[in-house]
């Protein structure tokens, strides 16, 4: 006679089974509620923020809905013949410009970029794709620099580029090149993690400061006089990912990297999808002062710009000073903050505590101030 489920098993499968009917809720919401109302793609569709949202939720979500996608996760995740072997997959394309820019290049990008949707799965990646889709002209010798650059970004993490495609477009229908990549691995977390997952109490972590990849082009692109260091923070995120899984486990119940709309529009997504509000401290997010500047000149906000090198971790009180002081001991966390907190209430709204002692709401990234991020 088979035993009864231990406490922790009950506790898990009850969390899973609240995520199945918060994912159903979205999925009927996705069916009946939304329309789109624009007519034509502009390039605020691609920025990350509340257009490119309207546009999944508008076209892409309800077409393709299915149980894999709907979690609108960095990757999908499923077993291979109803096992316990986990694999994550996700896909991604590379449109920057310019190619090359402080910190790095459309290359590195593209393979960290893949790396650490994997790792927000918390899956530990294994193999990549690389396609390439080149305009007529493109100097040879940038290309082998790109792909010299992937190649040892790559070798870097420890995955290898195991295929890939290559097209040519005629002179002026292309800008140079785009790459799209997609990955594969093999997932550690064995639990419910992802932003279905944040319950109320929870503590939001950032990893480091917000908005230098977006600064860094916006820079490079504009040639602004602006004196400041600031580069891209690109960067693979796997090992740090790793570390919270091993240590923090089951407590650790939602990662994401805020990589398009910045911080902002990547907490309104986990507040939409987990049906809870959370509560920001601005005094305790960190931002580099050379960022902070720059925006201040540019009328932006340093949390709707975007990042590739950071991460937000939303794990449980009891693990959250845990959570930090690994992250703090990691090379690409040492700025690590907890910048927030989960509440049962407004559900679906992220405020902002200000410096001044004020309250706003800190929306997605409405329009877009820097197509082209990433």
């Amino acid at each position: 006679m088979e035993g009864r489920p231990n406490p922790e098993q009950e506790a898990t499968a009850a969390r899973l089974d609240a995520v199945l009917q918060k994912m159903e809720r979205v999925r009927q919401a996705r069916r009946h509620k939304f329309y789109l109302r624009d007519e034509r793609i502009t390039l605020s569709h691609g920025s990350g923020g509340k257009a490119t949202h309207n546009l999944i939720e508008g076209v892409f979500a309800p077409a393709f809905s299915n149980p894999l996608l709907d979690a609108m996760d960095d990757a999908a995740v499923f077993s291979l013949d109803g096992g316990e072997l986990q694999l994550a997959f996700t896909t991604d394309t590379y449109v920057v410009s310019p190619l090359f820019f402080a910190g790095g290049d459309i290359g590195k990008l593209a393979v960290h970029g893949t790396i650490n949707d994997l790792a927000m799965a918390g899956a530990q990646p294994l193999y990549l794709s690389a396609s390439f889709i080149l305009e007529e002209g493109f100097p040879i010798a940038e290309l082998r620099r790109i792909v010299a650059s992937m190649q040892e970004a790559a070798s870097a993490a420890g995955v290898a580029i195991v295929t890939g495609d290559t097209k040519v477009v005629q002179r002026g229908k292309g800008d140079g090149v785009f790459i799209n990549t997609a990955g594969v691995g093999l997932r550690r977390a064995h639990w419910p993690l992802g932003q279905t997952c944040l319950q109320p109490g929870d503590v939001v972590l950032l990893s480091g400061s917000a908005g230098d990849h977006g600064i860094a082009i916006m820079l490079a692109r504009e040639a602004l006089e602006i004196e400041t260091e600031i580069q891209s923070d690109t960067a693979p995120l796997h090992t740090l990912v790793a570390a919270l899984l091993e240590t923090i486990g089951e407590r650790l119940h939602c990662l994401k990297d805020p990589t398009r709309g910045g911080v902002a529009t990547a907490l309104n997504e986990m507040a939409l999808a987990s049906e809870v509000a959370i509560g920001l401290d601005e005094q305790a997010i960190p931002v580099h002062a050379g960022v902070r500047g720059a925006c201040e000149i540019l009328g932006l906000d340093p949390l709707t710009i975007a990042n590739e090198g950071k991460l937000l971790a939303v794990v449980a009180p009891e693990a959250a000073e845990q959570a930090l002081a690994l992250m703090r001991e990691h090379p690409l966390g040492r700025e690590a903050a907890i910048i927030g907190s989960v509440q049962a209430d407004p559900p679906g709204l992220v405020f902002l505590r200000t410096e001044i002692g004020g309250m706003r709401v800190l929306d997605m990234l409405v329009g877009d101030p820097l197509p082209r991020i990433c």
